[in-house]
């Protein structure tokens, strides 16, 4: 949200990978109109009303990627229109996926009209008529776009638009795999450098890439890097889906996957760890996490351990140490000690 450092709807460290604005900081009688403002230099230009423009409230959070931006909003109820009018007037071209998290949106752009509920996704473009009705069911309407350039979708001569206002679900496949990285991006974004967020940015093109693909029947038209982007993807949410099993190891990925165990290891060739150090360090990391929590106190080491696919006491202790430095009983000792003194401050 490039723009947004000029409004005084600033908040937050515009120096970091995380923008942040909110109309708490504008005077109440001037939000709506800072907010459509907002809205029509960052996202596109259009007409918006509002039945609560005298109380409106908004905030945004943006991450801004070398390929393309990912922002979530929660705002008051209102509506939105872009009219031919306005294309010829601006148009950057470009393509958003939005994600709905609560309340309704009804969107309308071409042929195509979709109610999108919490979970759905659909497809829509700055270069051609749209209608958008966030519902007004009482609460805040809260939902996330991504923004993707027309020239980097691998899919030529408009493709993409036959998905207009066609409703997409994050339920399955890699679309799956989209819902999850378009909610845990800001965090992974706060947690990265430069390099990582570079990273994150190709792989969210790549998965996008991947999910218009496949609704259009048109996998083949992928370029090879990101069918390998998406097959990493994959492989990543099964490891982190299955860190219980016992049994999770390379072979028995391989196969899920229907790929050869070498195949797998060249997946993992630029990552930062081997398939099976991931593993282990994912496992380590979801136990340090279940040991330092208060609410699990009460579970005992060796359950903890056990739930996250280390059912050798020994073993556990040995490579809990080897990554924290202390063993993991003197480890959650220190921990919840710390966070019982601070509850008493």
């Amino acid at each position: 949200m490039s723009t947004l450092d000029e409004t005084s709807g600033r908040q937050g460290d515009v120096a970091g990978p995380v923008l942040e604005v909110s109309t708490d900081s504008v005077p109440a009688p001037d939000r709506f109109d800072w907010w459509a403002e907002m809205v029509g230099n960052e996202v596109m230009p259009v007409t918006v009303r509002s039945a609560h423009a005298a109380v409106f409230q908004g905030r945004a959070n943006a991450v801004e990627l070398p390929d393309s931006q990912v922002a979530f909003f929660g705002f008051s109820p209102m509506t939105a229109r872009r009219s031919a009018v306005q294309i010829r007037r601006s148009d950057p071209e470009v393509y958003y996926l939005v994600l709905v998290h609560g309340t309704p949106i009804r969107l309308e752009q071409e042929r195509g009209v979709v109610c999108l509920g919490p979970g759905d996704m659909a497809l829509f473009s700055t270069s051609h008529p749209l209608a958008c009705d966030f519902l007004d069911r009482g609460r805040q309407i809260r939902l996330t776009l991504m923004r993707l350039s027309r020239s980097l979708l691998p899919l030529a001569g408009g493709k993409a638009d036959r998905l207009l206002a066609e409703p997409l679900s994050t339920r399955a496949g890699s679309a799956r795999l989209l819902g999850s990285y378009l909610a845990g991006l800001p965090d992974a974004a706060r947690e990265g450098g430069p390099q990582e967020r570079a990273r994150l940015g190709r792989i969210g093109v790549d998965l996008a890439a991947a999910v218009l693909a496949g609704r259009l029947g048109a996998q083949g038209c992928l370029p090879a890097e990101s069918r390998t982007s998406v097959l990493l993807a994959r492989v990543n949410a099964f490891i982190d889906d299955h860190l219980g099993d016992p049994e999770l190891r390379p072979a028995a990925i391989a196969a899920h996957h229907h790929i050869s165990v070498r195949t797998l290891h060249l997946l993992f060739r630029d990552e930062p760890d081997t398939v099976a150090a991931t593993i282990r360090r994912r496992r380590l990391e979801r136990c340090h996490a279940d040991l330092t929590d208060p609410h699990q106190r009460r579970r005992t080491i060796t359950e903890i351990a056990a739930r996250w696919g280390f059912h050798r006491p020994a073993d556990f202790s040995r490579v809990f140490r080897n990554a924290y430095g202390l063993p993991p009983n003197e480890a959650r000792a220190l921990a919840l000690d710390a966070k019982d003194s601070c509850a008493d401050c």
